[in-house]
């Protein structure tokens, strides 16, 4: 069997507003400002990211963007495939509360990364960080069969990355609530016949 490689890359940073709540799966637009000051980030990208590739994108505006952006800034355009199971974690009743809101409900200090703990679910339909490593392996494995031998780039979101090295790593949900990953940072991970590897975790365009 030939490698997959999965160039995980986090989408552009949200506009402001966004970013003072947990928003989850809503469909944020990214920061305007920020995507025309950081030109050189993207041209960067343009230039590292290999090609040919396929491209996925989740089902949120965040994400095409960002790959709209990196072809603007010059790698050949591409056809960009929906991949709903890439969607960021769904928060249910607690999207657009404060961080601190929602850590309160748990005596957890307001200066956590992540508020809330990895297995709960919110209510109004919202996935537990757990249900999204679940969904992300599945979706991760699902993908290196199709794939054999292919650059699969995919401009996604903080959680699925977390969730994809969990899978990878074999690790608790909540230990992955604990990996940084920037924004339009690069996450390589491959898959081989022997298994899965990684390549790079949080990597700057350049």
């Amino acid at each position: 069997m030939k490698p997959v490689r999965f160039w995980l890359l986090r989408h552009a940073l949200v506009e402001a507003r966004a970013r003072a709540v947990l928003y989850g799966a809503n469909d944020v637009p990214v920061c305007r400002e920020t995507l025309a000051a950081e030109k050189s980030l993207y041209e960067q990208l343009a230039a590292r990211l290999p090609s040919p590739a396929r491209w996925l994108v989740s089902p949120l505006s965040r994400t095409r963007e960002t790959a709209l952006a990196i072809f603007a800034a010059g790698y050949p355009e591409q056809a960009l495939t929906v991949e709903p199971a890439l969607i960021e974690q769904t928060l249910g009743a607690w999207e657009g509360l404060a961080q601190a809101e929602v850590a309160a409900l748990f005596a957890r200090r307001p200066d956590q990364f992540w508020p809330l703990p990895a297995d709960v679910r919110p209510p109004g339909g919202g996935e537990s960080m757990a249900d999204v490593v679940a969904r992300v392996g599945a979706t991760l494995t699902r993908l290196a069969t199709r794939h054999e031998g292919e650059d699969v780039i995919a401009v996604v979101h903080g959680g699925v990355i977390r969730a994809a090295l969990a899978h990878v790593l074999g690790i608790a949900a909540e230990q992955a609530q604990n990996i940084s990953v920037g924004n339009l940072s690069l996450t390589r991970v491959e898959w081989h016949a022997q298994g899965w590897w990684i390549a790079g975790v949080n990597e700057a365009p350049r």
